[in-house]
């Protein structure tokens, strides 16, 4: 187990960080307050680090620790600045004015608290090499949001949001939980690349297949696919902007690469062998169908927070044709490589999303952010940085050549191809272009019609409207960057599961 430290040192650093910020965001002394999202800020630049640094692991994905790692940490440092204000903001007022602070009426440490303590169980869903530990991290993910959805707001709203999410988290977390138990009945085994060398060697076996089907579809409710998906546009809409910036990327990102986890070990090999034909069906059918009721859906919106809800369900399922395509064999390009073109998007829809929420979150009326499409009207006459912002936001999203987004696409439609999935990538085409739909609805909104006096201003807290510019900067920069980050997804998805000869199933059942 020690060997494990030299990959977990990015969580140990965010924990340790985490510890200090529990601290300050409850100390007496108001500057000592303000330090908190600093320090947090601190904490996630040591962690990308030493992400950076990590050697390979033992997992199905050796090479995945530095990529993912270092990719939460990057997206936790642009969602940071857009969690400025969001609790605490009359407590903090009342100081201000000369009143005492009482602490057990502040929230700031337990939120930010709760902020890094996710972005963790986000990274250790990334060390994972066994179904204990996956279970457990992406526990960890995930807790803490339904919190943060809760505190976000003193609206009954964010209350009902921040409990319905939690129940229906607890359901998916059975329901995979239950898949990993068939797993391990099946194999013997916690250990996942034993599991994955065990089903190369013997085949999935009915409980197998039935621990497979049943683990997947658990984890359907972290990507919000069809059909556990009734959550996301009630959750989104209650919880406080900066918060649904962070639900639409967090538990997403932890749920494919459990996904990554469980399907590498069903049938994918090195040689582009395919997932077995019930695992593809259950893929291609939940592919088709996430991307068709999200985009349709996401038509008849006029909430911008539901609207984009919508948008990621159905990015989920662009996603999933990555899944379903597999690693494409050994020396497959990366546009032959449908799980490299997954973490690419991952990165591309977490950077384009956030642009669009930080200038909702940047947009205030008596402490209320903008929601509706009325209130982004004219947006680039009235506040150009936030307008256009949004504008390059949105059209990425949408997959405008030749932005971020469409590069992203790009890989994922030609994995599709290349696997032989033409019927799949056909849907998505089609869902692309109703797609184009809603997005130059809200680009049409900001930018061709007249601002409407809907009484919203920009907030005070300027670090939202930064984040939304960086957002909009990071479309462009990484355009410019986007070789290196291909290559860098590329390396980080090479399959490699352990060979059927050298796998002790007993031995391992009973160690792990």
């Amino acid at each position: 187990m020690i060997e494990k430290l030299a990959i977990v040192w990015p969580e140990i650093i965010l924990f340790a960080t985490t510890c200090v910020v529990m601290l300050t965001g409850q100390w007496p002394v108001c500057a000592v307050r303000r330090m908190t999202p600093w320090l947090a800020a601190v904490g996630l630049i040591a962690a990308i680090g030493a992400a950076m640094a990590s050697p390979p692991s033992d997992g199905l994905y050796p090479d995945l620790v530095p990529y993912a790692k270092s990719l939460v940490g990057i997206m936790g440092l642009m969602i940071l600045p857009l969690l400025a204000g969001t609790v605490d903001r009359e407590l903090e007022a009342g100081v201000a004015r000369g009143e005492r602070f009482e602490p057990l009426r502040s929230n700031g440490a337990e939120f930010y608290a709760f902020f890094l303590f996710s972005l963790t169980g986000l990274m250790l869903v990334a060390s994972s090499d066994t179904l204990i530990w996956l279970f457990l991290a992406l526990e960890l993910t995930s807790l803490p949001t339904y919190m943060m959805v809760t505190l976000s707001s003193r609206s009954t709203r964010a209350h009902e949001a921040g409990v319905k999410y939690f129940f229906l988290g607890a359901l998916g977390a059975a329901i995979f939980l239950y898949g990993f138990t068939l797993l391990y009945g099946a194999t013997g085994s916690v250990n996942i690349p034993t599991i994955a060398a065990h089903f190369a060697e013997h085949g999935l076996g009915p409980i197998g297949l039935a621990g497979v089907l049943i683990s997947l579809i658990g984890l359907f409710f972290k990507i919000a696919a069809v059909p556990m998906h009734f959550y996301t546009p009630d959750v989104y809409q209650g919880a406080a902007s900066p918060v649904s910036a962070m639900l639409a990327f967090v538990p997403k990102m932890a749920g494919f690469m459990a996904i990554f986890m469980i399907v590498g070990s069903a049938g994918w090999g090195p040689d582009g062998t395919g997932l077995p034909v019930p695992v593809e069906a259950l893929l291609w059918v939940v592919a088709a169908m996430t991307m068709t009721v999200g985009n349709v859906l996401a038509l008849l919106q006029s909430s911008v927070k539901r609207m984009m809800a919508y948008s990621s369900i159905a990015h989920s399922g662009y996603m999933l044709v990555g899944v379903i395509a597999g690693p494409g064999g050994d020396g497959a390009s990366f546009w032959r490589n449908g799980l490299a073109a997954v973490l690419f998007y991952l990165l591309c829809y977490g950077v384009m999303n956030l642009g669009v929420f930080a200038v909702l979150a940047s947009l205030e009326r008596k402490g209320q952010e903008a929601d509706d499409i009325d209130d982004i009207r004219g947006l680039v006459r009235t506040h150009p940085p936030l307008g256009w912002s949004m504008v390059i936001c949105c059209l990425a999203l949408l997959g405008f050549p030749p932005l971020l987004g469409f590069i992203g696409k790009v890989g994922l439609i030609t994995s599709g191809i290349t696997s032989g999935h033409l019927a799949l990538v056909i849907i998505l085409a089609i869902n692309s272009a109703i797609a184009a739909l809603y997005y130059l609805r809200l680009v049409a909104a900001v930018y061709l019609e007249p601002a409407s006096d809907t009484g919203f201003r920009p907030s005070r807290y300027g670090s939202r409207q930064v984040a939304a510019l960086v957002s909009a900067g990071g479309v462009l920069v990484l355009l410019l960057m986007s070789n290196r980050l291909i290559t860098a997804a590329d390396d980080a998805s090479r399959y490699a599961p352990v060979a059927p000869e050298t796998a002790p199933y007993a031995e391992a059942g009973a160690n792990n």
